[in-house]
């Protein structure tokens, strides 16, 4: 099940980026642009990510608040203040506190360690084929040898995208565009690289790949 993530952010362009990245990996985000509903929203949700400016109820305030009224709701602040005296500020009631500009992998990382130590995520193995894959841990080893197998950024990316969309044949447009963030352009070979590259150190014969299938004159797939 997809953990619900409460966001508030009042920046559009800041607050659409870091929307799509959650959703893209896995995640049911509510997006606010200011704190004064946070309570209402917050109920229901498994994590918070805070922004400190807000236009009328800062972040601390709005933070504190929820902390209160839901003391085992992780609360994660966002900021482009960098002193000390800020951090500890954020830190007497919030569970993280990352600092803009900030990366978005890193934002992700930080929300898994921030669900896993709350046990709102339990981590699971799924197995394909001679894969072990750990989701969660962005870790796959090769039972064959016991080797954890390395994937480059976009490799993880593209395959995290497969393992979000379980059975489902996917067009390389919509692979394209949710991992580059771009639109896809017809002919281009970039993906179709990436996968052949993907292929070769996850598949036991990638000449014949069985994790991640081709459909033809759609897309791929991987069966779990």
């Amino acid at each position: 099940m997809n953990k619900h993530i409460l966001y508030i952010e009042d920046d559009p362009e800041i607050g659409k980026w870091v929307t799509g990245h959650l959703t893209d990996n896995g995640y049911e985000v509510v997006w606010l642009t200011s704190g004064e509903r946070a309570l209402e929203y917050a109920e229901p949700c498994d994590l918070v990510i805070l922004d400190v400016m807000l236009p009328g109820l800062d972040g601390f305030t709005v933070g504190q608040r929820l902390k209160k009224k839901l003391p085992d709701l992780p609360i994660l602040l966002l900021s482009a203040r960098t002193t000390i005296e800020d951090k500890l500020q954020g830190l007497h009631f919030a569970d993280d506190y990352v600092t803009k500009p900030f990366h978005p992998d890193e934002l992700t990382a930080r929300v898994e360690v921030l669900l896993r130590r709350s046990g709102k995520l339990v981590s699971a193995v799924l197995e394909l084929r001679h894969l072990l894959v750990y989701p969660e841990e962005n870790r796959i080893v090769d039972t064959r040898t016991g080797a954890e197998v390395v994937l480059t950024g976009k490799q993880h990316q593209i395959f995290r995208y497969f393992l979000q969309h379980p059975n489902q044949i996917l067009t390389k447009e919509q692979i394209y565009e949710a991992v580059w963030r771009e639109c896809y352009l017809e002919g281009d070979k970039t993906l179709m690289v990436h996968i052949r590259y993907l292929r070769e150190k996850l598949e036991a014969d990638p000449g014949n790949p069985e994790i991640i299938e081709t459909v033809r004159g759609i897309g791929y797939r991987v069966r779990v």
